[in-house]
């Protein structure tokens, strides 16, 4: 049994099949009880893993306006996307309960207090009990995703204890943004996850620069996806098959200490369930000369405030 100091962490590196929910979960089925049945008290999927990432809008000229080819997808998206409070996630919250076992999972949101019909990309935190705790809505779309994913808000961006740890979560190029990462900082993580679609141009740097800056460990995991992940079914399939490398998400995954060094360096082209211990006293041995937003910090100098509303255009007041 792993100690009240280590943590045994599952780093799910796999493709889903793509744009397809019901099969995808199967998938995620199956590596959460993988990663049970190795005794393992957290596991982490890739960005956007369910139904997958929207590679189509760089291939199919995603920006051409009014374009039946972008709104066929688009639709076949959103049909596919997670509603939550009807239930999709239900499976997995029962499979963390089972196993005892914390997830963190990157999704397509169709947000029902936005509407229904806008996708947002989020990071959900499932607990070891099975409950939902946070959704964090993707606060920026990168380039091309915002034209079909919307910006997120700040409400999901918190951070929750596990055994000794304190984790808190960002998906793809938010890792980039200073400020975001220092709202976590200062709610005290000390176990850092970034989310990726698959590359390891993304986790090679910045995950142990992050873990330099923070002291704090940092999970990078990122999906896989060929062009042999494209189900038949997909719309406009050969249009995106005409223009799509063979390879498309190479994974990337990894694991960097406190010290900023490789404790799990970048995982390449594998799909699995990848497993290693880390241990809460090198957070505190690597605090001894550098703690963010503690004995290095100057509050009264510099100082961040964190909106955690949840954005929506409809407030509802009505007589008892």
């Amino acid at each position: 049994m792993p100690s009240k100091d280590s943590l045994k962490i599952g780093m799910a590196q796999i493709a889903p099949v793509w744009l397809d929910k019901k099969a995808t979960l199967e998938k995620i089925k199956a590596a959460i009880v993988e990663a049970g049945t190795q005794a393992c008290e957290l596991l982490v999927f890739g960005e956007a893993l369910l139904p997958g990432y929207p590679f189509w809008v760089a291939l199919t000229n995603g920006a051409a306006f009014n374009s039946s080819v972008q709104k066929e997808l688009h639709a076949h998206y959103i049909n596919n996307a997670v509603q939550i409070e009807k239930g999709d996630l239900d499976e997995l919250c029962l499979l963390a309960k089972q196993y005892q076992l914390a997830i963190y999972i990157g999704i397509i949101e169709r947000a029902k207090n936005r509407g229904g019909h806008s996708l947002y990309c989020s990071l959900v935190y499932i607990n070891e009990q099975g409950i939902i705790k946070s959704v964090h809505r993707k606060l920026q779309p990168t380039y091309e995703e915002r034209l079909t994913w919307a910006a997120g808000d700040g409400n999901g961006l918190r951070v929750h204890p596990l055994k000794k740890f304190t984790l808190g979560g960002l998906n793809c190029w938010e890792n980039w943004m200073p400020l975001t990462r220092a709202a976590l900082y200062g709610q005290g993580e000390n176990l850092h996850i970034a989310v990726w679609p698959g590359s390891s141009s993304n986790t090679l740097d910045i995950t142990k620069f992050i873990a330099k800056e923070s002291r704090s460990f940092v999970v990078s995991v990122s999906s896989l996806m060929q062009t042999s992940d494209f189900p038949s079914t997909t719309p406009h399939l050969e249009k995106i098959l005409a223009q799509a490398p063979p390879i498309l998400a190479n994974g990337g995954s990894c694991i960097a200490g406190p010290d900023g060094e490789w404790v799990v360096p970048p995982i390449i082209n594998k799909e699995g369930v990848f497993v290693h211990e880390i241990h809460f006293n090198r957070v505190l041995e690597e605090r001894q000369n550098f703690d963010p937003s503690g004995h290095y910090a100057r509050p009264d100098v510099t100082q961040l405030t964190l909106n955690r509303n949840r954005q929506s255009v409809l407030t509802i007041v009505e007589d008892e």
